[in-house]
């Protein structure tokens, strides 16, 4: 071997060593932090549902409901207090996103949800019903939602659907519409405007 050789094989040097340990002391740390965020936002979900404790169970459909006049399959997107779209409200499981099935009586709108709470809505209960863009964390093209608005224990609430037909939304307005007591018709408009 020429001196030459020796003196470039001398002067190489082995790739550094990876430092594991401060690898999975940052991958350990990045962990919890997101462990941490997801602890703190479950407990603000919690807490939401504490604060609106007030709000009575939800009615559940009676063993007669009569005869369906309009069904809906779709997606049920969540529920906030009128007028107020970011607003969620999570008791009783009302915050849960979820499938659903809509049927329309005579006697009110009974909402299944598979995997989460089925609830029924009075017909004296329905105070109106709309087409809008958006419902706390879901914002749609202009008129991609169904939105029913209703009396629960002394509250008005907002509650978003969206059929896999959109086009069935707008025969569901005219229903709900005709179905809501005349005197209770668009309370809505002005409850939103406080």
């Amino acid at each position: 071997m020429t001196p030459a050789l020796i003196n470039l094989a001398a002067e190489q040097k082995s790739a550094d060593v990876t430092d594991w340990a401060a690898r999975i002391g940052w991958v350990v740390g990045l962990l919890l932090f997101i462990a941490l965020l997801y602890w703190l936002m479950r407990e603000g979900w919690k807490w939401r549902g504490t604060l609106q404790g007030d709000l009575p169970g939800l009615s559940a459909a009676p063993a007669a409901p009569g005869e369906p006049t309009l069904t809906m399959n779709g997606r049920y997107h969540g529920s906030t207090t009128a007028g107020q779209w970011l607003d969620r409200i999570v008791a009783h499981g009302l915050g849960t996103r979820s499938r659903a099935e809509l049927t329309l009586t005579e006697q009110g709108l009974a909402v299944v949800r598979p995997g989460a709470q089925d609830f029924f809505i009075p017909a004296a209960a329905l105070r109106g019903a709309r087409l809008d863009k958006g419902i706390a964390g879901k914002v749609l093209a202009e008129g991609g939602l169904l939105v029913i608005t209703w009396q629960h224990g002394g509250k008005l609430i907002d509650s978003g659907f969206r059929s896999d037909r959109a086009a069935e939304h707008s025969a569901w307005t005219e229903a709900l519409e005709a179905l809501t007591p005349p005197h209770h018709q668009h309370s809505n408009d002005t409850e939103g405007a406080r």
